[in-house]
């Protein structure tokens, strides 16, 4: 039974094969030459098809690469399950794309943040402003009437008092829900013209939760706010306790909205190799100006070396005097001056660096409070307090705001760095530049390389708060473009008077 099935299962192949090898031979080869031919055309077909859906899949996936997502489709859902979605980089690219010359490359490696939605009640924060400027003004006239000193000029009260502990609560709640320091330094290390000492002061500006603010003044003067932390330093000067009383540790000043020009200043001159000025940065107060950034200068006591009743420690000289030690070279090569010579405790250079200092800024409140050297604006300060008068007698006008420190006498601190961005170069403070016969090389030489912009833009990044304040990069663009501008006319100027520019190691 299993050998019939067998036969008769096979009958049609032996049936075709007989007849097969009956035909000619011609006809046999006709036969096996046209399978070949068909089964070539099939396999060429099949490698066709593959390497076509192949291409596919390689042009969808290229496609998709950049948006960070696949396109699946039904008919390809089984291959793109095994392939692999590229990450998102964490490199970021500033680059300078503008119209300017020479454009450079800040690159930082960004770690991502991870941001939490806060919900905010509008309302409540609203009334607690309208509060706090209520409580403000209460607090205020009460220390004021009960609580100054009666045998001091300087007052030091607590503005804040009876709000103190809604004001440290709210901070300490902001402080928890972002643990991102807005020091933005995403390298390993910060840029050069930045001490480790500036990093850690601008972090603790930045960052620091406020304790206390208290407001200080002194006689007529304008009064200035200073915060305090919770956990203290080992105090500076604590012989003084005037001091003591004002700050017991690590401080920072708080500044009007208006004074951002503090916080560049502070760049400017760690760019340019100065070092005179106090570490200074922007930061936001939610109890302070509506929220708007303000500057936060680094307190330093040594400027007070007698206390707060006797003042700062300021240079005592008029325009006649000042251009007279210029003169003089008061203190260059620690030569000690007559005693007759009118020379102040200031060394010959220190005068150098504040007047380049002050002309690429147009800082005019030191050296020229008058505004002799320009023409000023009726809204001026200078015009509106009557000092512009007083520029037909040059020579008895007094300098200001020039201070130094209590236990270092013959170098100044740059303080109050008021500049003016909006003043054209055709009205610039020449009289900034009367008397000066030399420049510090190390500045001279940061103007002359054409990296201006790549420095300063490098050291404003890290200043977060104040980048975005000013309009990001944009913004920061338009102020460079005024200091490149003035820099090319002070080397104009360098070169029409001859003056030398000189290594200044003091």
């Amino acid at each position: 039974m299993g050998k019939s099935r067998f036969h008769w299962l096979c009958f049609p192949f032996l049936r075709l094969t007989s007849s097969f090898r009956r035909c000619p031979l011609s006809k046999r080869s006709l036969i096996i030459a046209s399978a070949c031919v068909v089964y070539l055309l099939l396999v060429v077909s099949q490698l066709v098809y593959s390497q076509q859906h192949r291409d596919k899949r390689t042009d969808k996936y290229r496609h998709t690469r950049g948006l960070y997502h696949l396109d699946i489709s039904d008919s390809d859902s089984v291959d793109s399950q095994s392939a692999v979605v590229p990450t998102r980089s964490n490199v970021v690219y500033i680059t300078l794309k503008s119209k300017r010359l020479k454009p450079a490359n800040i690159r930082g490696t960004i770690r991502p943040k991870l941001r939490r939605k806060v919900k905010r009640n509008k309302e409540a924060n609203s009334a607690f402003t309208q509060n706090k400027l209520v409580t403000l003004e209460q607090d205020a006239g009460q220390i004021k009437r009960y609580s100054a000193p009666k045998n001091s000029s300087w007052e030091a009260r607590d503005i804040y008092h009876k709000s103190l502990n809604t004001i440290h609560k709210s901070h300490r709640d902001a402080q928890a829900d972002s643990h991102i320091s807005s020091i933005r330094i995403y390298s390993q290390r910060a840029p050069p013209w930045l001490s480790p000492q500036d990093v850690r002061a601008m972090r603790f500006l930045a960052d620091a939760e406020v304790l206390r603010i208290r407001e200080v003044s002194h006689r007529d003067s304008q009064s200035f706010l200073i915060f305090e932390v919770e956990k203290s330093v080992s105090p500076i000067n604590q012989k003084h306790s005037q001091l003591k009383d004002t700050c017991g540790g690590q401080c920072g000043v708080i500044h009007s909205p208006v004074d951002t020009t503090e916080v560049f200043a502070f760049h400017l001159d760690r760019v340019l190799g100065l070092n005179r000025t106090l570490p200074a940065v922007s930061r936001k107060f939610s109890f302070l100006h509506d929220g708007q950034p303000c500057p936060v200068v680094s307190w330093d006591a040594s400027l007070y070396p007698e206390g707060l009743a006797a003042g700062r420690s300021m240079v005592r000289l008029t325009w006649g005097a000042y251009q007279s030690s210029l003169k003089q070279r008061c203190w260059h090569k620690n030569i000690s001056p007559k005693p007759d010579s009118g020379c102040s405790t200031v060394h010959h250079y220190e005068w150098s660096k504040l007047a380049l200092f002050d002309f690429l800024l147009q800082i005019h409140n030191r050296l020229d409070q008058s505004c002799c050297g320009f023409r000023p604006r009726l809204e001026d300060e200078c015009v509106v307090l009557g000092h512009h008068a007083d520029c037909r007698d040059q020579n008895h006008i007094q300098l200001t705001n020039i201070m130094h420190r209590g236990h270092d006498p013959r170098h100044l601190v740059f303080t109050n760095n008021k500049g003016f961005f909006d003043r054209n170069e055709d009205n610039l403070d020449f009289r900034l530049l009367e008397g000066i016969k030399e420049l510090p090389e190390q500045a001279v030489s940061v103007l002359r390389s054409k990296r201006l912009r790549e420095k300063l833009l490098q050291s404003l990044f890290l200043d977060e708060t104040y980048w975005e304040s000013q309009g990001g990069r944009q913004g920061i663009d338009k102020l460079i473009d005024v200091i490149e501008r003035r820099a090319k006319v002070l080397l104009t100027y360098i070169n029409a008077h001859g003056i030398k520019v000189i290594t200044m190691n003091v």
